[in-house]
């Protein structure tokens, strides 16, 4: 199992990320939790990692923190909830609000996260707010807060939210609401899903 990677960022284009690890370069699928605190390519940064196996692709998964991981695999153990709407789980909403939705039984501020209905939504509070009971997730504290580095326009902010899950006409639109000018790829996402889930 690799737990963890240290090397050089080379690639930022949500959800993939590209880490140089001396000479081997890994492919990596990240959440936008991560990509806001991520430093810019070139520089260096130690990401925790998930490997899930499947018959037809090993993937590894990277995070900034420990609670976003240890979050990643609790959500994977819940029926109908696989990496894809993980990943939009832990992108779509911060880890504090998310927790905040679970322990009130917030089912309708789920349900704005692309990939979850209502059933499932029903079946993340029910599930998860048992494990936030746990003394764990008190010891692990929170995710960092969030810090948008610059590059990239809008169109690549429109391709991330549609590989989140996202319907094309949806996140152009999103896009359209928040694009600023100058704004870095990772500020209009930010920007384009808050204004998502409080609409």
């Amino acid at each position: 199992m690799i737990s963890r990677l240290s090397g050089e960022v080379v690639l930022k284009r949500p959800p993939l990320l590209i880490l140089d690890v001396n000479g081997v370069g890994y492919e990596l699928q990240a959440p936008m939790s991560t990509f806001y605190n991520l430093p810019e390519p070139g520089e260096r940064a130690t990401l925790l990692t998930h490997l899930l196996v499947r018959d037809d692709a090993h993937t590894l998964y990277a995070f900034l923190s420990e609670y976003d991981r240890a979050l990643f695999r609790a959500l994977l153990k819940i029926s109908g909830v696989g990496a894809k709407i993980a990943l939009a789980i832990l992108s779509g909403i911060e880890t504090a609000r998310f927790k905040d939705c679970v322990l009130n039984g917030d089912v309708e501020a789920l349900v704005r996260i692309p990939g979850i209905g209502k059933k499932t939504a029903e079946r993340l509070v029910l599930e998860m707010k048992s494990r936030f009971d746990d003394d764990y997730w008190m010891e692990l504290g929170s995710a960092p807060a969030g810090r948008a580095p610059a590059a990239d326009h809008g169109s690549a902010a429109v391709q991330a939210l549609i590989s989140l899950g996202y319907k094309a006409a949806d996140a152009r639109r999103m896009v359209k609401q928040v694009e600023i000018p100058d704004a870095s790829v990772e500020d209009i996402i930010k920007s384009a899903l808050k204004s998502s889930l409080s609409g």
